[in-house]
């Protein structure tokens, strides 16, 4: 079965479901299905694998004894079990003592998670369409599973619920690609969402490894917080199919949750990667986790504060998204602002076009990618352009990351020495940043104005033209009647 089919069966068969309301919902159910389908898988290899494995669930809630059996539990009993066994029984292992980390694993993932079906008859059919078609432990079916997770983040798209974790696989992968993580260091995504960042830099530190060390090394290193339940369990998923065997430090929570003065040297980190939603509010009191300079309940500031706290001294270095409010705002962001520059360096600022969040969000963004250490001296602006014959972006015309070939030419290396100033890219000293109030928001000098004219002049010559044609209508009328010998 393919792909396309293989998730429009499975939707289908929901759709029937009086209890499932919804794309987020359908998403939601099948991934919490799938989940549980690849530990499955996952168990069968560590048993023969590693030595003395023992699973964290009982017998009888272990997929291949409930679920495998395509003549097994359906209808009543299939709904009474999932409901009132199988789900009390995974959630415990988020709190239980003495639980191994893969139970843990499994424990966040159904914190938060539920059972939206109402018919056991459907739901067995899901079951079997998933059993009969999906096997985690082939390599071709792994690879299927990165095609499935694209089609379910395309379907949360469409159902508009994809916005504020989601960012275009070519900013991810740019992002990575110029921060260029190393074996060893320490990653960080504190809104790590469906984990695209972290994907990236998965894939990005694969080409390092080159023994079992190497790869205990990769595991060890990769670390993010998501505290909304979808994301969080797409999240893991995506984990576990990237290699990470035990996502254990990928945490179901809200980073700002804690106080910034909790964070010790010990939870600093070498790379922060992220898209931290922007133009939200927090929850009353979070901002009090904050000292007072950065007290606001907006969002993206306090994320800001969080991942300057978080870098390593001298070694630390970050790649953010953030949208324009932030370059030109004022208040904490100016507080922010003026610390960046005095202690980190702040050398490039990709400005990015309108359109590269369509459709949830016109807002123009911008990649800020600063290191510890600093203060900063120059900050190089590059404005990425719209391709050839582009006025904006959409779903059938997205960002590419052929695109950013431009910005990567001209990047300048690991050192960024060379770099020139071009059409895209100029340099402004940090001292003049500090004398126009912290305003981040400068517009390139070379751009080539467009003389749009005098309104006036313009509609007079749209009016001779408009006199013009109507006399070659009329002209070419004549010659008409005359070729028909006089007859209109």
């Amino acid at each position: 079965m393919s792909l396309s089919t293989l998730i429009k069966v499975i939707q289908d068969i929901m759709r029937k479901d009086v209890g499932v309301d919804g794309d987020a919902q359908r998403i939601s159910q099948m991934v919490w299905l799938l989940f549980l389908k690849i530990f499955d898988d996952r168990e069968e290899e560590w048993q023969i694998t590693a030595p003395g494995y023992k699973s964290p669930l009982q017998s009888r809630f272990r997929w291949s004894n409930w679920a495998k059996d395509s003549e097994g539990m359906t209808g009543d009993e299939l709904i009474d079990f999932v409901n009132n066994d199988l789900f009390p029984f995974l959630k415990k292992l988020a709190t239980s003592a003495g639980v191994s980390p893969q139970g843990k694993v499994v424990g966040s993932v159904f914190e938060d998670a539920y059972n939206y079906m109402k018919s056991g008859t459907l739901l067995r059919q899901v079951i079997n369409t998933i059993e009969e078609d999906v096997d985690f432990n082939s390599l071709s079916d792994r690879h299927l599973f990165n095609d499935i997770y694209e089609k379910i983040l395309s379907d949360l798209q469409s159902a508009g619920n994809a916005g504020e974790y989601y960012t275009p696989r070519a900013v991810t992968r740019f992002m990575v690609d110029m921060i260029n993580p190393q074996l060893g260091e320490v990653i960080l995504d504190p809104a790590c969402g469906t984990g695209g960042f972290l994907t990236c830099a998965i894939e990005h530190l694969e080409r390092q490894v080159k023994t079992t060390t190497d790869k205990q090394t990769l595991q060890a290193s990769i670390n993010g917080y998501e505290k909304k339940p979808l994301p969080f369990m797409l999240a893991m998923t995506n984990m576990m199919l990237h290699g990470i065997e035990v996502p254990t430090n990928i945490r179901h929570d809200n980073t700002l949750s804690r106080p910034l003065k909790d964070y010790g040297p010990r939870d600093r980190v070498d790379l922060i990667i992220t898209n931290p939603p922007f133009g939200g509010m927090e929850e009353d009191g979070i901002e009090n986790n904050f000292p007072r300079k950065y007290q606001t309940r907006e969002t993206a500031d306090l994320f800001m504060a969080f991942i300057m706290h978080l870098l390593k001294h001298d070694t630390g270095r970050a790649a953010v998204v953030l949208p324009d409010g932030f370059l030109f705002g004022e208040g904490v962001k100016s507080t922010i602002k003026s610390e960046l520059l005095k202690e980190f360096n702040l050398h490039t600022v990709v400005r990015l076009p309108k359109g590269v969040f369509s459709p949830y969000t016109g807002i123009a963004t911008n990649i800020l990618f600063f290191e510890k250490g600093g203060p900063t001296k120059d900050v190089w602006f590059f404005e990425h352009p719209y391709p050839e014959g582009y006025k904006s972006y959409s779903r059938s015309k997205p960002l590419t990351i052929q695109e950013f070939d431009l910005e990567k030419s001209w990047w300048g290396g690991a050192s960024r020495r060379g770099r020139k100033t071009t059409e895209y890219a100029w340099k402004i000293p940090a001292k003049e940043l500090v004398e126009r109030n912290y305003n981040l928001d400068c517009k390139n000098p070379y751009e080539v104005e467009v003389n749009h004219r005098d309104p006036e002049e313009l509609m007079a010559e749209y009016e001779e033209i408009v006199r013009q044609l109507e006399e070659a209508q009329q002209a070419l009328k004549a010659e008409l009647i005359a070729c028909l010998g006089g007859k209109a």
